[in-house]
């Protein structure tokens, strides 16, 4: 009997050491990173397996993106188990924060992802710990194959935070100008010219050529005198 006593309370001493200094480790590793947890995402028309991985992928790019140190699906798993929690259907904001408090982070995350025909939908949710507020909120869509969700899922993961996403503008092509004939404008003007003094001359032909004629036409003779 005395053997079992000591036996159960080495193990509880070793779990509170753990659950303990478990907070403290995430804050000292990572002091300007927000330490979060994931509670899995619920599948509305998909499997439990798709939404398990979809949630690790989420893990993942929470961690990719820097702002965060995220709790392992492990670790989590352990501690709540020690507690008596089960992720399975802890999805309202209540639940969220008391396994936080648990976890001794300060964000969790919970969300859901619904099929409907062939959209997908992701709708994620980032609550405060300690105000038990929804800080943020992701809500994306997807036509098509599921696999297309790994993608859609960095997109939430720039929602959740607070990361705008880039807009590229596509530069329009300039209009190539055509170019200019060199001196067009001085054969106009040369042309216009020549138009004049041709037309001058012609002129001055045209009245040369009636003189001539006027010279070249018969005299009429002198009338007849009387006797």
């Amino acid at each position: 009997m005395t053997h079992m006593l000591k036996k159960t309370l080495c193990l509880y001493l070793a779990w509170a050491l753990v659950f303990f200094t478990f907070p403290v480790k995430i804050l000292s590793q990572n002091p300007e990173r927000i330490p979060v947890a994931i509670l899995d995402l619920e599948g509305r028309g998909i499997s439990a397996l798709e939404a398990a991985t979809l949630t690790d992928r989420l893990r993942s790019e929470m961690v990719t993106v820097g702002a965060f140190v995220v709790v392992e699906r492990g670790q989590m798993e352990m501690l709540l188990e020690e507690q008596g929690f089960q992720q399975t259907g802890c999805t309202s904001a209540e639940c969220a924060v008391e396994v936080g408090k648990l976890l001794g982070v300060q964000k969790m995350i919970t969300g859901s992802i619904g099929k409907l025909g062939e959209l997908y939908t992701v709708d994620a949710r980032m609550f405060d710990v300690q105000t038990g507020e929804i800080e943020r909120v992701s809500k994306r869509e997807h036509r098509g194959g599921i696999e297309g969700l790994i993608d859609l899922l960095e997109v939430v993961t720039k929602d959740l935070a607070g990361i705008e996403e880039e807009v590229i503008v596509a530069e329009q092509p300039a209009k190539e100008e055509k170019p200019k004939k060199k001196g067009g404008g001085r054969w106009l003007l040369w042309g216009g010219i020549l138009a004049t003094v041709g037309a001058g001359a012609a002129y001055a032909m045209s009245q040369e050529e009636a003189a001539v004629a006027g010279d070249q036409l018969p005299v009429p003779p002198d009338p007849p005198t009387g006797p």
